[in-house]
């Protein structure tokens, strides 16, 4: 069993920056996709976001692209962060870590094994 626990979430304006964590129990980030979602209405699917595939291969959903990065700690590799900048207010939602040990389906939400608790990031004009 893997539990997912996200940190780090919080208030920042326009072109901001915010860094969440995301830390694991019961399974090395080495072994499973792990990734980051954004729900940004209750009751919305979650979208894709990030990916830490297999060695330190990354994938980014296309608004994210250049502004955000995932990243496993190298010191604790059950331990990433999702380091957020030039933030714009169409990224306000709850952000959730996601494990799955297929990488093929880190990209979708209907198909992630495991889930943090979330953390809320608004950012502000």
């Amino acid at each position: 069993q893997v539990q997912l626990v996200e940190s780090g979430g919080g208030w920042a304006q326009a072109g901001g920056s915010l860094t969440l964590s995301c830390t694991a129990s019961g399974r090395a980030f080495t072994d499973y996709g792990m990734g980051w979602f954004r729900q940004d209405l209750p009751g919305k699917e979650r979208e894709f976001v990030a990916a830490l595939l297999w060695g330190r291969t990354t994938a980014y959903a296309d608004d994210v692209m250049g502004r955000f990065t995932i990243a496993r700690d190298d010191a604790n590799n059950n331990t990433m962060f999702l380091q957020m900048s030039s933030l714009k207010t169409e990224d306000t939602g709850v952000y959730y870590c996601a494990s799955d040990p297929n990488y093929r389906n880190i990209y979708s939400a209907r198909r992630i094994a495991y889930w943090g608790q979330g953390t809320q990031v608004t950012v502000s004009s």
